[in-house]
């Protein structure tokens, strides 16, 4: 059932098909539950695989599962239990439990497993209880992401009305290779804005980040409030928010 940690690295077909025999087929499936899968550097992620399955003489379950990159075929997950759920009997609803360690990746690809990040597919083997079989390729889509950090500094803490503030921060993104985080260069990046009392933020201006992912702006402290960073993401990177700098007025 399980790939084993061994067996990470999985290259894909060239070219989708489906294949099989009789009339199971699969007829949804949703990947973590419709959000992003997203990796950092040390966490172990785990993330489910819900395949709607339905045949006549209802549903035996899975026989195989694998996501990997949608463009160069690269990927690394263990898919390690399913658990089959009847809704009728002709359908069940068979979610495959998959988890990655980010300590696997380093090596896990020829090239940079950077690479594999974005859009990635899924997969699956389904059977019935009267023998047939599909296999499924190109079941789902979804983004398997490097996380990301954000930090933001405002100064000078109190700032005079009417004075200059300056706002700085630092963008990065978890690193695959080396496991660490590293500056993301080239971003843009918006800096928010929360008058004391207010219930929301609001966009101030955008930023691109250096060459090292560092951000600095100077604005206008007309209120007191807080100050943050927003990077909305990128196929390959998470968005991320910073925690806000609260500036008093003096």
């Amino acid at each position: 059932m399980a790939s084993g940690a061994a067996a990470l690295t999985l290259l894909s077909a060239t070219g989708a098909h489906a294949e099989g025999r009789g009339d199971i087929r699969v007829t949804k499936t949703v990947v973590n539950g419709g959000n992003n899968v997203i990796i950092g550097t040390s966490a172990r992620v785990n993330y489910p695989i819900a395949i709607t399955i339905r045949d006549n003489s209802g549903v035996k379950g899975l026989s195989h599962v694998s996501v990997f990159n949608k463009t160069n075929g690269w990927g690394f997950s263990d898919w390690v239990d399913t658990r089959c759920e009847t809704k009728s009997s002709t359908t069940s609803v068979c979610t495959a439990s998959m988890t990655i360690a980010p300590a696997w990746l380093p090596d896990s690809v020829p090239g940079d497993v950077n690479s594999t990040a974005g859009v990635w597919q899924v997969n699956a083997t389904v059977k019935a209880k009267d023998g047939d079989y599909w296999i499924s390729d190109h079941i789902a889509e979804f983004k398997m992401k490097r996380a990301s950090k954000l930090t933001t500094d405002a100064a000078p803490e109190p700032v005079a009305k009417g004075a200059t503030l300056t706002v700085t921060g630092k963008l990065s993104r978890a690193n695959w290779e080396d496991l660490k985080y590293h500056g993301y260069a080239r971003q843009d990046v918006k800096l928010q804005f929360k008058k004391a009392g207010a219930a929301s933020y609001s966009t101030v201006k955008t930023v691109k980040t250096g060459d090292t992912g560092q951000l600095s702006t100077k604005v206008t402290a007309t209120a007191a409030g807080s100050w943050r960073w927003y990077f909305p993401g990128t196929t390959t990177t998470a968005r991320v928010v910073s925690t806000g700098d609260a500036v008093a007025l003096k």
